[in-house]
């Protein structure tokens, strides 16, 4: 029969250096290329309303 669950325990520093690299990250910012606001890539432009340089929303004021 084997063995379920580790064979060794893992030590506290072996467990914190593979949880050191969890991390949050900043989101990638693209330009909106009519109004230069800051948007998520692939995106519509919640400022302007356009998608690939075309109007697809339209935005109230």
């Amino acid at each position: 029969m084997g063995a379920i669950g580790p064979k060794n325990r893992t030590s506290r520093a072996r467990r914190n250096k593979r949880q050191a690299n969890y991390k949050l990250t900043a989101p990638n910012l693209a330009k909106c290329s009519k109004c230069g606001a800051l948007i998520l890539p692939h995106h519509v432009c919640p400022k302007c309303g356009t998608y690939n340089k075309r109007q697809v929303v339209e935005v109230e004021d």
